[in-house]
């Protein structure tokens, strides 16, 4: 069912859902609508979780830096903790029940777009979970098809221990594109993709396709959102590799041959994916996201060599003699610089960038993660290119981004 409401009574549609904790999954709040004074926070769940006190609703709510929980009991505690975010102006409302999923977004002029789909198979036959110290909600469970087609579960749906790394990896990466995409749409940055019309996405370095794969099934089962990948790899055999899994899966999905640099990807992607591609080929993918004007970007960085190499070179300017007098400080020197200029860059570019961790450092020593989101804004005043030509400046620094953007000469 999908189609135009009162926004009064699509929200009284969500109300009723939340408040029934024996069909509740999960709720989630995000984005502002067009006009109205931004909610108290980026983006809230909500769930119901027994208590020795009794049915609570857990509402976990995120700032720009962390969650914020807090339980309220069922009755009129709940109701008012509910009917205090229902009254903020979210942009996009999210509910998963155990019957169905239902999407609500308020349109720029105000109209309310109510869409609802039955829930099938697992997902409809899996009890509502209301223990208090449940493990994080997946975003795709161990023994989705998607992981023994691409290596990382066994035939039984058991993450094989080896492989025990590469899934958190891809739970904790489409965790963090499951938030942009909803404050994107929610912000009207990113179109609402069609089944004629489904999301662009290009997963750059693809290599295996763990992540290819999983966004796919993620955003078009999980999201209910149309989407088409590509995955673009300098080998071969990870071609064939896949087509098999392509197959296998039924997806709507096409490989490429070719460098990230160089890579024929036609039409344009909205979403660019590049999962800790080496040194400065995460250069090439935010260079080639920019060329597309790709809506958003999430890349992990690997390695630094370029920017590590170049301070090698320079002499260091005063006082900072310390942190490059020791190889290991130097390191990680460049690690920080060349992932705060490549934010700096997109920032130029008219992206809005996130730095953070996006997994554990035990899955992976590499866990950065920049998330920009091209809102189009403009450099006000020019004071993030100020700011970047006075630090490459100091150091001496010419990083291979602003080479690839046309950045790297002087302003203007």
């Amino acid at each position: 069912m999908a189609g135009p409401a009162s926004t009064q009574e699509a929200l009284a549609r969500v109300r009723a859902e939340v408040l029934a904790p024996d069909r509740l999954v999960r709720a989630v709040a995000a984005g502002r609508r067009k006009g109205q004074e931004r909610p108290p926070w980026r983006r809230v769940e909500l769930r119901w979780v027994d208590l020795r006190a009794g049915t609570h609703l857990q509402v976990t709510a995120y700032d720009e830096t962390q969650a914020h929980t807090s339980n309220h009991a069922a009755g009129a505690a709940a109701e008012e903790a509910l009917d205090a975010l229902l009254a903020a102006a979210y942009g996009n409302w999210h509910v998963d029940t155990t019957a169905e999923t239902i999407q609500l977004r308020v349109t720029k002029k105000g109209d309310a777009l109510l869409h609802a789909r039955a829930r099938e198979g697992a997902e409809a036959a899996a009890p509502v979970d209301r223990s208090h110290d449940r493990e994080k909600q997946r975003m795709l469970p161990a023994d989705d098809p998607v992981f023994r087609a691409v290596g990382i579960a066994d035939a039984d749906g058991r993450v094989k221990p080896s492989r025990q790394a590469k899934y958190r990896q891809v739970e904790e990466l489409l965790r963090a594109l499951d938030v942009a995409v909803t404050d994107a749409l929610a912000a009207g940055h990113l179109r609402r993709p069609t089944p004629e019309e489904p999301l662009r996405v290009a997963d750059l370095g693809c290599g295996n396709a763990y992540l290819t794969f999983a966004v796919a099934r993620f955003l078009t089962d999980r999201r209910d959102l149309p989407t088409t990948v590509v995955g673009v790899d300098v080998k071969q055999q990870s071609g064939e590799h896949f087509e098999r899994v392509r197959t296998e899966l039924g997806v709507d999905a096409r490989f490429v041959v070719g460098t990230i640099g160089d890579a024929v990807v036609d039409p344009a992607p909205e979403v660019v994916l590049a999962l800790h591609a080496c040194d400065t080929a995460t250069d090439e993918a935010l260079a080639r996201a920019v060329e597309w004007d790709a809506t958003l970007v999430l890349a992990a960085p690997c390695c630094h060599h370029d920017v590590a190499a170049q301070l090698r070179r320079a002499p260091t300017p005063a006082p900072y003699a310390a942190l490059t007098r020791h190889g290991i400080l130097r390191e990680r020197l460049a690690d920080t610089l060349t992932d705060g200029l490549r934010a700096d860059l997109m920032r130029v570019q008219g992206y809005r960038v996130d730095v953070m961790e996006f997994v554990d450092s035990k899955h992976t020593p590499r866990n950065t993660l920049l998330r920009a989101v091209r809102t189009g804004a403009p450099d006000p005043g020019g004071a993030v290119r100020a700011s970047y030509d006075e630090l490459v400046g100091a150091w001496g620094l010419t990083p291979r981004l602003a080479v690839l953007l046309g950045l790297d000469g002087p302003v203007g």
